[in-house]
């Protein structure tokens, strides 16, 4: 098979479980360190795959490395090559898509619990669990683009995860480790400071009380989701091929809100 290709922009936001769930299936890949010069890849016709990691940046920056990585994200798009994409990563294939990234009402850092909605290509992505626990750490956030349909949203922010055909854009993080996570509280500790007023964001001691526990259930979430999106890869885990549509925008339902105020 070929490659997948992974896109990392942060030293602290690297493939963490996911390079775990490739090598263990000795699936091939390759990790371009946009953060330490590279390139990104410019041809999706040479991967199976195409990841794009967290970023410090904002997606509306259009630096050099962005607009690259847009180029290869349309070129994927026109060719159906999958595309998996971690907060910032989600970010920008929601903008490949014809979707807008904005500020989010509030910063979101920490572990968070977040719902899965109604739609079937929820229960495909995420399995049966509706009520989750993820890890966030952004501060803005993608609208649903058209045809794409949310799968997971959250009290801090609406819009967590969408699901496009092959293609899933997440608003948070299922790669991340008990050491990134700790590397991450580190380098970002001003940050974290910052915004301590907010009860949207957690204290380091809170985001890595217990993580090893958090941070075990979230791989288990990841195994899922991680294997339905290499199935579709031609050469990949051929025994859980699978396709998935791309259809109508996401409606809500009537009981989001009293299900919202649940996790509160």
């Amino acid at each position: 098979m070929k490659p997948i290709a992974i896109c990392q922009h942060e030293a602290t936001q690297g493939p963490g479980y996911l390079l775990t769930v490739l090598e263990r299936h000795a699936l091939p890949h390759r990790v371009f360190a946009i953060h330490a010069g590279e390139t990104p890849p410019n041809r999706a016709s040479e991967y199976g795959g195409i990841v794009i990691l967290g970023s410090n940046a904002s997606a509306n920056d259009g630096t050099a490395w962005m607009r690259r990585e847009d180029a290869l994200l349309q070129d994927a798009l026109r060719l159906s090559c999958p595309i998996l994409g971690h907060c910032f990563g989600g970010q920008m294939l929601a903008r490949a898509l014809g979707g807008k990234v904005r500020r989010n009402s509030v910063p979101q850092i920490g572990w968070g619990k977040v719902l899965g909605t109604v739609f079937p290509e929820a229960r495909h992505w995420l399995g049966p669990q509706r009520e989750l626990e993820l890890f966030h750490w952004h501060f803005d956030t993608f609208e649903i683009p058209r045809g794409a349909k949310r799968i997971l949203f959250g009290h801090y922010c609406m819009n967590k995860a969408f699901a496009c055909g092959p293609h899933i854009g997440l608003q948070s993080h299922l790669e991340v480790t008990v050491e990134s996570i700790r590397d991450w509280c580190r380098e970002d500790a001003a940050t974290l400071q910052h915004w301590q007023h907010l009860p949207s964001v957690q204290s380091a001691a809170e985001i890595l009380g217990n993580a090893s526990v958090k941070t075990a259930r979230l791989h288990r979430l990841a195994d899922h989701l991680y294997l339905r999106w290499l199935a579709q890869i031609p050469g990949a885990l051929q025994d859980l091929r699978t396709t998935g549509s791309c259809d109508l925008r996401p409606r809500g339902g009537s009981s989001w809100g009293a299900l919202l105020g649940s996790t509160t």
